[in-house]
């Protein structure tokens, strides 16, 4: 186990750069936030055949890429320093803030922005954002992506700079 103090410095024998490309917990976590956030672009191809690369930096719909990065990034720390580490019981406690807030706060305030849009007739307001949360289920799928694409990546495919390394990219 690697003391806390550790987890702040990098390595001696690496930049910090080079200490951030091999941390695989954090690039996985980001890979499953990014094929979620891409799956919202096929999705919106296959359901309502059009394209609309602007759902790719929208909030909300489904799947939740938030959901995605927080179960993700959790379920590989887990399973890289150990289910019973601490790190691990502070990533899952995230992970449920963000999943009940995604699926709770942040859908009933665009639910809120729905009713005060169809309130308002001044054609000079700009209506609200009312796309900010997810349905539970946005959230469940969200949450699924996160370990089926993190934990496999990590466990199968390392880091950026293993990945660089056996491409001999860069030297070991």
């Amino acid at each position: 186990m690697i003391p806390c103090a550790a987890w702040l410095t990098p390595l001696p024998d690496q930049q910090p750069l080079l200490a951030c490309l091999d941390n695989a917990v954090l690039w996985w976590g980001l890979a499953a936030c990014g094929i979620a956030q891409l799956s919202k672009l096929v999705i919106e191809l296959l359901l309502h055949r059009r394209w609309n690369p602007a759902v790719l930096v929208e909030t909300g719909g489904m799947p939740s890429s938030h959901s995605a990065l927080m179960t993700g990034t959790a379920a590989a720390l887990g399973w890289q320093q150990g289910f019973a580490d601490a790190g691990f019981a502070l990533a899952a406690v995230l992970c449920f803030v963000v999943l009940y807030d995604a699926a709770g706060v942040r859908r009933a305030a665009g639910l809120t922005a729905e009713r005060v849009n169809g309130l308002v007739s001044d054609p000079q307001q700009p209506p609200l954002k009312q796309n900010l949360g997810h349905t539970r289920l946005e959230v469940l799928i969200g949450s699924l992506i996160g370990p089926l694409v993190a934990l496999p990546g990590l466990v199968l495919v390392g880091s950026p700079l293993q990945i660089a390394q056996h491409w001999g990219l860069l030297l070991p």
